[in-house]
């Protein structure tokens, strides 16, 4: 039950992040343009592209991540292998804002990129990693053998 409570809250969060990230590409991108602002004489128009498919691949990147925290909400079952690199790639990235935002916007937008950092985590660890057998599909966890063979049984220390 938490599991899914976990995952369909981290979509729910990182839709709503990729909405703000968007919004914020988008204005970005405008002031740009409309006022001709150019780095290193580098042309305006091609950095407000730049600035806006930046936002476009950003905010897709999240709905991914968000799509897939779906998944694994619905099916009550971890991300296949694809998921969870996308989703330890978005944790990553979390944690390398988080450090710049403290120093950079402030503890409020740490506040904020550490939460989604969690919930990532969360998404991660809390379903037990699939194993998977020779046909490709899960199989139940065996106990490993003892380390010693059989109880009772005596084994030479030294030859």
């Amino acid at each position: 039950m938490v599991r899914r409570l976990v995952a369909g809250l981290a979509a729910i969060v990182l839709v709503a992040e990729a909405a703000v990230l968007v919004l914020v590409h988008i204005v970005l991108g405008r002031t740009t343009a409309n006022q001709s602002m150019s780095i290193a004489g580098s042309d305006p128009d091609v950095m407000s592209k730049a600035t806006y498919a930046m936002g476009a691949g950003m905010g897709a990147f999240l709905v991914l991540c968000a799509v897939l925290a779906v998944l694994a909400a619905l099916r009550d079952r971890p991300p296949g292998r694809f998921g969870r690199v996308v989703l330890i790639g978005a944790a990553v990235t979390h944690a390398v804002l988080g450090m710049l935002a403290v120093g950079l916007v402030g503890w409020a937008a740490f506040a904020a990129l550490m939460l989604i950092l969690c919930l990532l985590v969360l998404i991660l660890t809390l379903y037990p990693a699939a194993r998977h057998g020779e046909g490709g599909g899960p199989v139940e966890a065996t106990p490993p053998p003892p380390p010693f063979g059989e109880l009772g049984e005596l084994r030479p220390t030294s030859p």
